[in-house]
């Protein structure tokens, strides 16, 4: 399948999948993943910026990032519910670009959209594999391999950890094309954004870097199990 996605990264806003795992897209898009973004909503409410800008800076990190597809959703920010018509409309996202993984925000953290952005995500992938559910244009039912949860906000003790080592800078330079967002100007609203938390997000990767002896490491969470298949000693990530 031509639109076929390796993996698939949902965020509520564009600036979310980023903070959280734009290091792993960078890494594996290097080794020869399809990586696709998908924002649910335009972030329409932010204090910073609006959303002619935040689009052309979304754009601008995808390129950074080189990922394939950025999918941009108009569910309302604020506003990520879970209802049929929202459901449908991630379905037929998974069921487009067929993922073999997913990842999407781990929910707990300080905004409340990131967390109602994996309980949407979740329903749909449901949904997504159930043959019967909403004929939507055709497209066949669609099972995922994997949901893994990356951080926004929040520095929990991951499950496992990715080695970004080297693609650290890709990380710090797709966020830094959010710069309504990540820098303060003449008439920006201070949040807790325009204050360094990019180097927040950059000390907390360092931290779990330190933790399995590299530079720097993202994490992340799981539900179930993860299961190894290749040997135990080996190649690290």
């Amino acid at each position: 399948m031509e639109n076929k996605l390796d993996i698939l990264a949902f965020g509520a806003h564009p600036d979310d999948v980023e903070i959280g795992m734009g290091g792993t897209i960078a890494k594996y898009i290097k080794k020869g993943y399809k990586i696709g973004i998908c924002d649910l909503t335009k972030a329409e409410l932010s204090s910073n910026g609006n959303v002619q800008s935040r689009q052309e800076e979304a754009g601008k990190a995808a390129k950074i990032l080189g990922v394939t597809e950025r999918i941009q959703l108009t569910l309302p920010d604020r506003g990520l519910y879970i209802t049929d018509s929202a459901i449908q409309e991630i379905v037929k996202v998974i069921r487009t670009f067929q993922p073999s993984v997913i990842f999407t925000p781990y929910f707990e953290d300080r905004h409340p959209d990131h967390g109602h952005c994996t309980k949407l995500v979740e329903e749909a992938i449901f949904s997504a594999g159930i043959r019967k559910y909403q004929q939507i244009e055709k497209l066949p039912a669609h099972h995922i391999e994997n949901n893994y949860y990356y951080m926004i906000n929040g520095a929990h003790q991951p499950d496992f950890v990715v080695n970004i080592t080297e693609t650290m800078q890709a990380k710090i330079d797709s966020l830094n094309a959010y710069e309504s967002q990540f820098v303060k100007i003449s008439d920006s609203i201070d949040t807790p954004l325009t204050n360094g938390y990019i180097e927040t997000v950059k000390s907390r990767e360092r931290l779990f870097g330190q933790q399995v002896g590299v530079q720097f490491a993202e994490g992340f969470k799981i539900k179930k199990p993860l299961l190894i298949n290749e040997d135990l000693i080996g190649e690290r990530l």
